[in-house]
């Protein structure tokens, strides 16, 4: 990559010092970087960088697709804290190391109620008194006068331009206001305030004396809550993302040729493909657990062996540009055909994963489908003779949870595990509602130093995952693109093989 080894960044950040709302913010003097190839610049360069641009002003566009649907979701949250102001940051880069950043993704409460995923931005709702005023607060342009735009590491020149506070305002359908003054406005605030917290200091410090920690968590709860029923629009960024990690499923089926000749790591590579040229990346860190590494849940080194006559536990997400991801695992055979065990213990998950499917329903308890899939694991361990009956005793102390391990599924959305700050009431505890969106993932992983089971078990790990839509009179599998049963799973990958 190239470096911008000429000067340190001149932009602050939001715990910057901001000057009044009639003057612009004060600049941070350019710095000069350690080793740098030029020692500084010349009066006549800086003179000339400031002319000579043509106008780049977007004139024509029109507001993000979810515009309307982040209008309601913003009203709801004015509704629910009357009086209040209200603080949503986004976030800021994080370096990665020394120079280097991580991948920026918003805060999924600040992209949920703005449909904007840039660094930097903070949503304020101020009261008012017949709601409240709404502004996102973003870096502006790269300022061409002092020199911003080419001189520092996130300079237009270095990373590309950013929308002025016009545009924003015309894509999010929210007046927008330099993020620089912010600081300040907040300090001079007064009455109540909540922040969601964990994501931006400078705006944390500013609000310090004026914010409570349980006060700020009712906030963060309800922005998980209103996020359990998905709209029309979300439903449709989750299936645009599924769509795309069927076909990035596909993808892995017709290179597993390669991936013996190499390792986990093709798969993991050629899945990540597929998830940045249809959408904004994968969802969470991709699992492609070959042979025995599908016994270890989060297997996500993907440095292993694929060897045929193993099994290979695909278990990964496309993230749309949107945010919304995927959550889809298939456990496959390597050279296309199950052998006799693992078609038992495939089948065994997969009849598990059709009794939770069938719990899937409105007005049902959540819980109806992780029960359901775990009886019948209840009873194969049972039937297999790995522990001794009856059924409901395995159950109630959870014995078949040595070879199961994890919940039988969870919301998806944002976040792969969504609505995560949700009250147990209203989560797993709660009743299901038509435009919930949740995962359905029974597993079975039979650990190779598990003594306890017969030796030709052993090494074995399998999970079927699939994302389902509770409707108006049951459910809908999203991902039903992908086959599931065994024999299913063979024509499947035949056909994609040849």
């Amino acid at each position: 990559m190239t470096v911008a080894d000429e000067l340190n960044p001149a932009v602050s950040d939001t715990a910057a010092t901001a000057a009044g709302p009639e003057t612009e913010p004060d600049e941070e003097p350019t710095k000069q970087r350690k080793n740098g190839l030029y020692p500084g610049v010349s009066d006549e360069l800086a003179e000339n960088m400031k002319s000579g641009w043509a106008d780049t002003e977007l004139h024509d566009l029109q507001p993000v697709a979810q515009a309307g649907h982040t209008a309601r979701r913003r009203a709801a949250l004015s509704a629910r804290f009357p009086g209040e102001r209200l603080v949503i940051p986004a976030g800021h880069l994080k370096t990665r190391s020394n120079d280097t950043e991580y991948p920026f993704r918003a805060s999924v409460e600040y992209a949920y109620l703005t449909g904007d995923g840039t660094e930097d931005g903070v949503l304020v709702l101020e009261p008012t008194a017949d709601g409240h005023r709404e502004t996102i607060y973003l870096l502006p342009r790269s300022d061409r006068e002092n020199g911003e735009f080419w001189l520092s590491g996130q300079g237009e020149l270095w990373v590309g331009r950013r929308h002025s506070l016009t545009e924003a305002g015309t894509l999010y359908g929210i007046p927008a206001s330099d993020v620089r003054r912010l600081p300040d406005r907040l300090r001079a605030a007064t009455g109540p305030v909540r922040v969601v917290r964990g994501y931006d200091a400078g705006v944390e410090e500013a609000l310090a004396d004026k914010v409570t920690a349980e006060r700020d968590e009712e906030l963060r709860v309800f922005l998980s809550e209103a996020r359990l029923v998905k709209d029309e629009f979300e439903v449709g960024e989750l299936q645009k993302a599924v769509d795309s990690t069927v076909r990035g499923f596909e993808d892995v089926v017709k290179v597993l040729d390669k991936a013996e000749a190499t390792s986990e790591r093709y798969i993991e590579g050629t899945f990540f493909l597929r998830a940045r040229v249809e959408g904004n990346d994968i969802g969470y860190g991709s699992i492609c657990a070959a042979g025995p590494h599908a016994c270890t849940l989060h297997w996500v080194r993907n440095d292993g062996p694929v060897r045929s006559g193993d099994l290979l536990l695909l278990d990964a997400g496309v993230e749309t540009h949107t945010l919304y991801t995927a959550d889809v695992t298939r456990t496959l055979p390597v050279n296309g055909t199950y052998t006799e065990i693992q078609r038992k213990i495939y089948d065994a998950v997969y009849e598990a994963q059709e009794a939770g499917i069938a719990a899937v329903r409105p007005g049902g308890k959540y819980r109806d489908f992780h029960d359901a899939a775990q009886r019948v694991l209840a009873e194969k361990v049972v039937e297999w003779g790995l522990v001794e009956g009856p059924v409901e005793r395995v159950l109630e102390l959870g014995l078949q949870r040595r070879w199961t391990l994890h919940g039988t599924g969870h919301m998806l959305g944002l976040d792969v595990h969504d609505c995560a700050a949700a009250r147990v009431e209203s989560y797993v505890d709660g009743t299901l509602e038509a435009g919930m969106v949740l995962t359905v993932e029974p597993g079975l992983y039979f650990q190779a130093d598990d003594l306890t089971v017969p030796e030709e078990y052993r090494g074995i790990g399998v999970r079927i995952e699939d994302d389902i839509l509770v409707t108006d009179d049951g459910n809908r599998n999203l991902s039903a693109g992908l086959p599931r049963r065994s024999d299913e799973v063979e024509s499947w990958m035949a056909s994609l093989k040849g």
